[in-house]
């Protein structure tokens, strides 16, 4: 007998349809030879800190006592609710496992979890805590949840010992989540008394977030003089723009570069016309279809994963978390007979055998995301679904689409002596091929009518323009920036221009390598969910497909930094290549573990370093760090801020824990309260010009003022938890 264990209850009646007739049983399914139960996604999960390091008192309150905790040997336990108790359902369900796992007539088990990395340790963890003796183990890959291919891959399956570095890769992530997760959380929340998720994805998603916003917020538009010339030429108007821009004190520069530009005058000196083919995009990874759903939808991710989800659990599309663009070269057969069902029903298809489609060397573990052989009716599918199911049908048709899309391309070459040449470019369709069936709305681009030869006229003036800010993210640029955080997105930007307008399909080798090193912010599989927690513990807003920081998102920010907790992509992407080094067999789960470890004990570490207590240390939430020097009673560390404990006798002694972006620890507090005022202070920075200065800090009249060391007024920082920030003179 061969028990199937899947990852849910969908997923078990899926396989049993692949093999048919099967009876149901109290929490499984039996026939045919075969037995099948599921689980119910995670049954299990990581034991919490008390586990390892249990309280005196058995408390599950949060305290320092048990920081930082480094296990020596992780353990997992069934997974509890929001009560702490496990719950019965998860008990009964994993009972059920432990009884069918131990059958004497069954000799084989299967792990049959969805088809990544999470998937083979969720079903792992139930055989490794149900099985007793050993036995036969099997691996069930599933592509997409057709009968077909059910029945097909039962044939076809592997020895589960094959998909161990895909397991070490997984308990690595698992692990390393944990120790980030439980050890930063905890100490952050202690220290600002506000709960601060903090994660090894999550902060460098908000960071990025926050980084954009800010540079958006603090933005100072620049002007400039850009040559731009519209004349008629054969009565119709011809606009050509400089490459050279002059800034707003060069106006006569502007004026003069004008000036010979006219007197040199314009010729054109090349035109060139030809037919070419416009290709379609490529086959769609989770996140280019979660890109496109977004702009034309506006979906969320979380929606978007939601629906494609559903789609393949009810058989229509292939495994939605892939990171690839193509398609194996294996599944050639497979892709004939979906495109077979598609020419029934009169879409014009053919079987393209081109390396932009079918190419090995981009695929990680799954194909791109395409429509199985079985196409659902309008009926079968509500209005969000058809719209997501429809975006990936359209892009395969337009891809394997027998009707190539003609254009005609025009380019024109105008030179200014030898000053600079000018090219335009235009493109007209002929014939629509695919882009009846895709999204295509770039609108014909029809250049003026010129011959080589012909004389343009020309009047170049200086035209005054203003600089932009950065743009907010996109669910697009996001998803691209997480993808390789590291490329350059201005020049990435403009090369997928120019290769659009050129018609080419551009280079993708950077963005797959970037993928397969690990050098991405979290994977396919979890940032939907990632980004979604972001926005439930609100850190960021989505507005139609416009992510912005919050202001809790902000608080999480700044409070990291004067912790001088760096979680940014650099760290973050070290340990997503530690964790693909796991998966190749050049780096052992425990090693990966050791890294993280490394980086969360620095960050307890700090707390006995001099120089860090001087300069950066701000104590715990609730921590009495000084005597006011008003009123004499205790002064606390607070949220962001040091405040009187007499405040309800009305005291407002108050000091912000960072003034001008720069950390008051409370070495300095002491030092102002003490002495009257501090030494001087290094790294305040100007909220208007963002520059450095330095200052001292004074008490005056119970407030804490700048003191540029007498050479200028005295100026008030302000008290409460939301102060004016000064702004120091122009000379400092």
């Amino acid at each position: 007998m061969i028990l199937i264990i899947a990852e849910k209850p969908s997923l078990g009646r899926n396989i049993a349809a692949g093999i048919g007739a099967m009876q149901r049983r109290q929490g499984y399914l039996e026939g045919q030879g075969y037995l099948i139960t599921w689980a119910f996604g995670h049954l299990f999960s990581l034991c919490d800190i008390e586990e390892y390091n249990p309280q005196p008192d058995g408390s599950t309150r949060w305290t320092l006592q048990n920081l930082p905790c480094f296990p020596k040997e992780f353990r997992f336990e069934l997974r509890k609710g929001d009560n702490k108790r496990v719950d019965s359902g998860v008990r009964a369900q994993f009972e059920v496992i432990r009884q069918l796992c131990n059958r004497e007539d069954v000799d084989t088990v299967v792990n049959a979890g969805d088809a990544d990395r999470e998937g083979e340790i969720i079903v792992r963890l139930c055989i490794q805590n149900a099985l007793k003796t050993p036995k036969t183990l099997k691996r069930l890959w599933l592509p997409d949840q057709t009968p077909q291919t059910v029945a097909k891959a039962l044939t076809e399956m592997k020895e589960e010992g094959e998909y161990d570095s895909l397991a070490s890769e997984g308990f690595a992530r698992t692990y390393i989540d944990w120790l980030y997760g439980v050890n930063l959380t905890r100490y952050a929340t202690l220290k600002t008394g506000t709960l601060l998720r903090v994660g090894r994805v999550i902060v460098p998603i908000v960071k990025a977030i926050y980084d954009r916003d800010m540079a958006i917020r603090n933005f100072v538009p620049g002007k400039y003089y850009a040559m731009i010339s519209r004349e008629k030429t054969n009565g119709e108007i011809v606009e050509l723009t400089s490459k050279h821009k002059f800034e707003q004190n060069e106006l006569a520069e502007a004026q003069r570069t004008c000036a010979l530009y006219n007197a040199t005058g314009a010729v054109v000196t090349g035109v060139k016309n030809k037919k070419d083919k416009l290709f379609p995009g490529k086959l769609y990874s989770l996140s280019k279809l979660q890109n496109v759903l977004g702009k034309k939808y506006k979906m969320s991710m979380q929606e978007s994963l939601t629906i494609v989800q559903g789609l393949y659990e009810k058989g229509y599309l292939t495994y939605p978390r892939t990171n690839s663009e193509y398609l194996a070269t294996a599944e050639k057969d497979k892709i004939r007979q979906i495109l077979a069902g598609c020419a029934k029903l009169g879409y014009p298809v053919k079987f393209k055998d081109h390396k932009s489609i079918f190419d090995d060397s981009k695929i990680e573990s799954h194909s791109a995301l395409t429509p199985t052989y079985k196409i659902p009716s309008k009926e079968q599918l509500n209005e969000r679904e058809m719209q997501v199911y429809s975006t990936v049908f359209r892009r395969f048709v337009a891809v394997f689409c027998a009707e190539d899309c003609i254009v005609s391309r025009t380019e024109i070459t105008i030179d200014v002596g030898e000053l600079e040449t000018f090219v335009l470019k235009g493109m007209t369709v002929i014939e629509k091929g695919w882009t009846k069936y895709d999204d295509y709305n770039q609108k014909d681009k029809i250049l003026p009518a010129l011959n080589k030869g012909d004389v343009v006229n020309i009047d170049f003036k200086p035209t005054e323009k203003e600089t932009s800010p950065p743009k907010h993210y996109t669910i697009e640029t996001l998803n691209n920036y997480l993808k390789n955080p590291f490329k350059d997105e201005k020049k990435a930007a403009k090369e997928a221009a120019e290769n659009e307008e050129n018609g080419e399909e551009g280079d993708d080798s950077e963005d797959y390598r970037a993928i397969f090193e690990g050098l991405e912010l979290g994977t396919e599989a979890t940032r939907t969910g990632i980004i979604d927690n972001a926005r439930k513990s609100g850190y960021i807003d989505l507005k139609k497909d416009v992510y912005t920081i919050l202001p809790g998102g902000e608080f999480l920010i700044q409070s990291l930094l004067q912790m001088q907790i760096t979680m940014d992509k650099y760290k973050t992407s070290q340990l997503g290549q530690a964790l693909k080094k796991v998966f190749h067999g050049s780096m052992t789960v425990e090693e990966s573990v050791r890294l993280a470890e490394d980086e969360i004990r620095e960050v307890f570490d700090k707390k006995s370093d001099v120089t860090f207590a001087r300069e950066s240390d701000t104590g715990f939430f609730g921590d009495v760090v000084a005597k006011c020097p008003l009123c004499g009673k205790d002064v606390k560390r607070q949220r962001n801020f040091y405040g009187c404990s007499g405040y309800k006798d009305g005291c407002k002694f108050s000091v912000n824990i960072s003034i001008c972006n720069r950390v008051i620890s409370i070495a300095m507090l002491k030092e102002l309260i003490e002495n009257g005022r501090t030494q001087l202070i290094e790294g305040f920075v100007s909220p208007r010009s963002g520059k450095s200065f330095s200052a001292a800090l004074k008490l005056e009249n119970g407030k804490a003022v700048f003191d540029f060391e007498k050479r200028a007024p005295a100026l008030p920082i302000g008290d409460g938890d939301q102060p004016p920030l000064p702004e120091p003179p122009p000379e400092w």
